[in-house]
């Protein structure tokens, strides 16, 4: 299988904001979804070297607002709901916003 990671997210002059999804690692479970508390990840089915793969994915109209959407779970304080909750650990979440 061809590892594909995925990159969720966005930097601006605030900072760096993003969800990142290993497809190597995700079984397509829906864990990180259950425990998500603003509903930001849905699963969604994908091809993956000719193969159809149930994988997370960030909803569409969450892309471009991870700063906002995830602010509640503020990754660089603590591992948030979504990535605690994989138990394959195939979702990071990056958060660096920029010091003032």
């Amino acid at each position: 299988m061809r590892l594909i990671i995925t990159y969720y997210g966005y930097m601006d002059g605030s900072g760096e904001y993003y969800i990142v999804v290993d497809s190597e690692k995700c079984d397509g479970c829906g864990e990180c979804v259950a425990h998500c508390p603003k509903q930001v990840l849905e699963i969604i089915r994908t091809m993956v070297d000719l193969e159809e793969q149930l994988i997370a994915a960030v909803k569409e109209e969450h892309r471009k607002n991870i700063k906002y959407s995830c602010s509640a779970c503020r990754p660089e304080k603590a591992t948030p709901p979504c990535a605690s909750a994989c138990r394959r650990k195939a979702i990071t979440c990056i958060w660096k916003p920029k010091a003032p």
